[in-house]
């Protein structure tokens, strides 16, 4: 880092898993490393199962290392990033007293989380008066309060759960449970108003670390992410966020991105199982490698996805050269059986939208997309 002395903490983050660490704080990372002094990150083991995490990223002094594997720009990568933008990281139900310390820092500004569409499930028992609330919601809000009580700021809240709407949705669930609780009004108000709650899309693929890595001796924390990564962040100018990274991109609304993603990249997993699995395939790279399935794929992307979204998301031929990109990645062994989980709501959601649109903006029905629609419903997946 730039500085001679250690930036401060400014940003929390609950979720201690592989995909924040190869995201986000990654992006941190490089943003320190720029000198945009973004800060540092204190994470929040709030899971009993992730103790092995907590003690071997304080033993590292919250250093790892990420592996990019996979294509980019046409080409294999296969290197290594380290990243030094964590400071420690704190377990909820042993050290709380260190998270609300935290909370009333005059250097906090942003509020991270990866909890899951399962962690904003609100606990019942969670009472104000506990020594440790029990779900995500319940923790923000100690946290959030304790913020209030020492008359700082309000936050910026981030929300990286792969949920459209992530924020409002965990906005709405914290005031909730401080209305539930009988907090003021000069609470709630400074909840909903001087709180920044940013929505977001986060893709990146972060996957287990091969177990012959020969970092792994060195780093136990070693995780493995794909080259591509991409940030949507909702654009608010009153957000204490600043970071400048090629993978975010600030928008005044989300919803496009998923709307991107959804049709194009989640669209070709399930329309590519759909022709794949009759004929043996088990794994999306060797289907996609296929010349007679992959030239097939392209062309629905090209010629009935694509056309179908432009004018309505940013770059969809761009991003559906990238999707095929991804697919072909050596290192990873994406399976169709994964895939295949809840295949009838998945064409519903990621194939039929698009070829009734198709049909309605072009005057006939789209051939491939109708094939892959047809064979989908025929027979089950995998």
């Amino acid at each position: 880092m730039p500085s001679a002395m250690p930036l401060p903490e400014t940003i929390l983050q609950f979720g201690s898993g592989r995909f924040l660490r190869a995201f986000a704080d990654l992006f941190i990372h490089h943003g320190n490393a720029e000198g945009q002094n973004v800060g540092r990150v204190v994470i929040v083991q709030s899971t009993a199962g992730g103790g092995g995490r907590t003690d071997g990223l304080n033993q590292q002094r919250g250093r790892y290392h990420v592996a990019v594997r996979g294509y980019e720009g046409g080409q294999v990568v296969d290197r290594v990033e380290a990243c030094e933008s964590v400071s420690r990281v704190v377990p909820a139900a042993t050290e709380w007293a260190a998270v609300l310390e935290l909370a009333r820092s005059p250097h906090l500004h942003t509020i991270l989380s990866n909890t899951t569409e399962a962690g904003y499930t609100l606990d019942m028992e969670d009472m104000p008066t506990d020594a440790v609330p029990r779900s995500f919601p319940a923790k923000l809000l100690a946290v959030l309060k304790a913020r209030f009580d020492a008359g700082l700021p309000g936050p910026t809240v981030i929300p990286c759960e792969l949920i459209e709407g992530n924020a409002l949705l965990l906005k709405a669930k914290v005031l909730d449970l401080a209305v539930r609780w009988g907090y003021g009004t000069p609470l709630l108000t400074w909840l909903a108003e001087e709180c920044v709650w940013l929505h977001t899309l986060v893709d990146r693929i972060v996957t287990g670390t091969p177990a012959d890595h020969p970092l792994l001796a060195s780093d136990p924390m070693l995780i493995v992410a794909e080259p591509f990564a991409f940030f949507a962040l909702e654009d608010d100018p009153r957000s204490g966020f600043r970071l400048k990274h090629p993978a975010i991109t600030r928008s005044p609304a989300v919803e496009p991105y998923f709307l991107r993603k959804v049709r194009i990249l989640n669209a070709a997993h399930t329309a590519l199982l759909i022709k794949a699995v009759p004929r043996g395939f088990t794994i999306v790279r060797d289907a996609v490698n296929d010349p007679e399935l992959g030239a097939w794929l392209a062309r629905l992307l090209a010629e009935e996805i694509v056309p179908t979204l432009e004018g309505r998301v940013d770059s969809a031929a761009r991003f559906a050269a990238q999707t095929l990109e991804r697919f072909r990645n050596p290192f990873l062994d994406h399976k169709f059986a994964d895939i295949a989980l809840h295949h009838a709501s998945k064409i519903a959601v990621r194939l039929e939208p698009t070829a009734a649109e198709y049909a309605a903006k072009f005057g006939s029905p789209p051939p491939l997309l109708t094939e892959a629609i047809a064979g989908g419903r025929a027979r089950p997946a995998g």
